[in-house]
C-alpha cells in the first residue's frame, strides 16, 4: 500500500485479548472502546457468551446480564479490533526470525542469574605468613577484593549453590639464603580433608634440590560441589635448614561456572 507523507510507523497486527478480575456484579470496564458488543467475543469460565443477550458493550462500557462471581474466569477477544504495535506481540518472534549477526554495542543486556558465573570471589593475604618446615599448614586470606554472596570467611570459601566451581590459587615462597628450598607445594581441600581424587589432580608442587632461594606455585582446578561443602588452601615448604619460612604472597580466587 503507498502513503502520502511517512509510513505509519505500526508493522505488527494481533488481535487484542483482555482478562478480567471478576467480582460479584455486572459492569466492566474494557481496554478499548468499541462500537458495540458485536466487536468482542466474551468468555465466562471458557463459554463464548452470545452478545446483546448476555452482554452489551459501548465505548469502555461492558455490561453482563448476569453478575459474575469471583470465582469466575471472564475475558473476551476484540474482534473488531485488530491492535497494531510497533513492537510484535510477546512470544511471536523465534531463532529463525533474528539476524545471524547482531549489534548490542549501544544496549545494556541484563543476563538471568543462571547465566552469570557468581557466586563469585576473590582473596589474598595482606601479610605474609610463616610455614613450619615441612607441615601441611592452612593458607590464611584476610582481604577481600570481592566476594559477590559473601561466601568467604574464616580464609574459606563456604558453596552457597551446587554447581562446578572453577578455583585458581598462587603462592609466592621467599628463602632466607642462598639454595635454601627443597620443596614448596600447595593442595586444596574439601570440607577439611582431601578430595578423593588422585594426589596428582589436585596437588601443585615442586622439588628443587638446593637449587632455588625462592619461588612460587599457581594451579587451578574444577570442583563439583554441594550446598555447605568448603574449600581450603594447604601450603608446605621444606628447607635445607628445617626451619620456619615465610609465605610472601598468597591469592585465591573461583568462581561458579554457567550450566
Amino acid at each position: 500500500m503507498s502513503y502520502i507523507g511517512k509510513e505509519p510507523a505500526d508493522s505488527f497486527i494481533s488481535f487484542a485479548k483482555q482478562d478480567f478480575s471478576t467480582s460479584a456484579t455486572t459492569s466492566y470496564t474494557l481496554d478499548h472502546p468499541v462500537a458495540n458488543q458485536n466487536e468482542i467475543a466474551l468468555f465466562i469460565n471458557f463459554v463464548r457468551q452470545e452478545p446483546t443477550t448476555a452482554y452489551t458493550a459501548s465505548g469502555t462500557s461492558l455490561t453482563l446480564t448476569s453478575a459474575t462471581a469471583s470465582s469466575d474466569d471472564m475475558y473476551c477477544i476484540y474482534l473488531g479490533k485488530a491492535v497494531q504495535t510497533v513492537n510484535p506481540p510477546n512470544s511471536s518472534v523465534g531463532t529463525s526470525q533474528l539476524d545471524s549477526s547482531l549489534d548490542f554495542s549501544s544496549k545494556t543486556i541484563t543476563l538471568a542469574s543462571n547465566m552469570k558465573n557468581t557466586p563469585a570471589f576473590a582473596v589474598y593475604g595482606s601479610s605474609g605468613q610463616s610455614l613450619s618446615d615441612n607441615t601441611d599448614t592452612k593458607v590464611e586470606f584476610d582481604t577481600e577484593v570481592y566476594d559477590t554472596d559473601s561466601a568467604f570467611a574464616s580464609h574459606k570459601f563456604t558453596v552457597p549453590s551446587a554447581g562446578k566451581y572453577f578455583f585458581n590459587v598462587n603462592l609466592y615462597f621467599e628463602g632466607r639464603g642462598e639454595n635454601d628450598y627443597r620443596r614448596f607445594q600447595a593442595a586444596y581441600r574439601k570440607n577439611g580433608g582431601g578430595l578423593s581424587l588422585p594426589s596428582s589432580l589436585h596437588l601443585a608442587r615442586e622439588n628443587y634440590s638446593n637449587e632455588m632461594r625462592a619461588n612460587g606455585v599457581s594451579f587451578s582446578i574444577i570442583l563439583d560441589l554441594a550446598v555447605s561443602d568448603y574449600v581450603e588452601v594447604y601450603a608446605l615448604q621444606d628447607n635445607s635448614a628445617n626451619a620456619s619460612r615465610q609465605l610472601e604472597q598468597a591469592y585465591f580466587q573461583g568462581f561458579k561456572l554457567i550450566g
